[in-house]
């Protein structure tokens, strides 16, 4: 594990945290090395110490932690779940590492207003079961939805397989209490589910990544659940016709609710691990969920079968009620685990491209892993292009030439990316893993922009320092 922060820190306790304690309660500050470092990482391959853990349990104590903080120039970094793959909660400058993950209350559903009000720390899949139950659905369903919290979701604008019907978390945030790095409370938004009453400024929270203020409570947007749905797959002998499968179906008219594109590496991986019978033969493989009506799906997937049937594809198999699609959900789960068994390091790249290009980039991604022997696989969201390109490689973490080798690479990827029309990140944020591609990824005008947002809301630079904006 990589240590960002490489100041030698003093085991003495900071001269602060008599301080800090007094200010939110001795019960929710802890310094013991064990807590600081659980709470010093994410998935990401990076980690730092911070100097305490303040575990909030209500938006008071996270008014009083930044209070705090502020007054005495301490930098803060927020965490939720820590189920993140950029390092974005790392604590690379050290101070208070603000952990909100035991604010978990789902504080209201009300389905007369179409609402859910939550606090961060709810759990995503928690938050879906609960809706749910009620017959309302909340769409964003990222693969980390039974671990991630729906504040990191937030900071992160999280998608997932159903974002190409659906869309991603911003579509459905309404409202958002914010603690703003001077301790004030922002409130914006409510509970309408049309709002044009000044700046968007939840936008400009949703994908923040924690640089902009602490999310305390959210109001969420939900939809009526669909009565029925069901899922076809289909395997084809190239990833090129698979993708031409791709825009096929979207072309024809088609809105799935997840269509899900994977390559030939990811397939042998999970052959592999999953055992030769769960996948039939092909070097790629499509999944394409459609859901609505129970009286009609049945019929929307006769016809679906018959246009991917006339387009290549080697053999396809059907999923008729919620059980059957549920396996084929937790087999699509599975393709990173069956990577993770290579034993190989998955630097997990969420880049984005026109879906046009999808051939493109894997044809690139290919020939990458010619010129430098590193394996790439792709999987993931083709209705919108979104698509995890990981490079696989050995002993990423522990020697420094595989290592310096493997980020030339991600310099020939990146570049390649915001070269043909692309975004370096479409769902995990840019947090460290993509500092050193932001600015070229957004353009100087934009970075500047960017800037002196986060100088107007944090002008002392306390809250989540050393990533993507310094």
């Amino acid at each position: 594990m990589d240590v960002v922060d490489e100041r030698v820190r003093a085991e003495a306790e900071p001269a602060w945290l008599e301080g800090l304690s007094l200010a939110v309660g001795e019960a929710r500050v802890s310094t013991a090395a064990e807590v600081r470092r659980e709470f010093g990482m994410d998935r990401w391959h990076a980690a730092a110490m911070p100097d305490a853990v303040v575990q909030a349990t209500s938006r008071d104590e996270v008014v009083a932690t930044m209070r705090f903080a502020s007054e005495h120039g301490i930098p803060v970094t927020t965490r939720g779940s820590g189920v993140g793959y950029v390092g974005g909660c790392v604590p690379v400058r050290g101070g208070i590492l603000l952990s909100v993950r035991k604010m978990d209350r789902i504080l209201e559903i009300n389905a007369a207003d179409g609402i859910a009000v939550v606090e961060p720390g709810v759990i995503l899949d928690d938050l879906q079961e609960a809706v749910r139950a009620l017959g309302w659905y909340y769409p964003p369903d990222p693969a980390s939805l039974k671990e991630c919290s729906v504040g990191g979701t937030i900071a992160t604008n999280a998608g997932g397989p159903r974002c190409v019907k659906y869309g991603v978390t911003r579509h459905y945030v309404l409202g958002l209490e914010v603690v703003l790095p001077d301790g004030q409370v922002l409130e914006t938004g409510g509970r309408c589910h049309k709002n044009k009453t000044g700046l968007d400024l939840i936008g400009m929270f949703v994908g923040s990544e924690g640089l902009l203020g602490v999310i305390t409570k959210a109001t969420l947007r939900l939809i009526p659940h669909p009565e029925a749905r069901a899922m076809l797959t289909a395997t084809f002998p190239t990833f090129e016709i698979a993708a031409e499968a791709v825009q096929a179906i979207l072309n024809g008219g088609w809105q799935p609710s997840g269509l899900e594109i994977t390559d030939g590496f990811t397939l042998k991986a999970a052959r592999d691990y999953l055992g030769p019978e769960m996948l039939p033969d092909g070097d790629a493989h499509l999944i394409v969920e459609l859901d609505g009506r129970r009286d009609t799906i049945l019929q929307d997937l006769s016809a679906l079968r018959s246009l991917v049937d006339s387009l290549g594809a080697l053999s396809v198999e059907e999923a008729r009620d919620k059980s059957a699609c549920e396996a084929i959900w937790k087999l699509r789960r599975e393709f990173s685990y069956s990577l993770r068994a290579t034993g190989l390091i998955k630097l997990n790249e969420d880049i984005v491209v026109p879906r046009s290009k999808l051939v493109e980039l894997v044809r690139f991604a290919r020939q990458l892993e010619a010129d430098t022997g590193i394996p790439v696989a792709c999987f993931g969201h083709a209705g919108d292009g979104n698509i995890h390109t990981n490079l696989m490689v050995k002993d990423y973490e522990t020697d420094p030439v595989a290592r310096e080798k493997a980020d030339a690479a991600l310099d020939l990827l990146f570049n390649w990316i915001i070269a043909n029309d692309g975004q370096i990140t479409g769902e995990h944020g840019v947090g460290l893993a993509k500092k050193r591609w932001f600015r070229d990824a957004v353009g100087p005008v934009s970075f500047e922009v960017h800037r002196r947002l986060k100088e107007a809301l944090d002008p002392k630079g306390i809250l989540n320092p050393g990533k993507f904006l310094g």
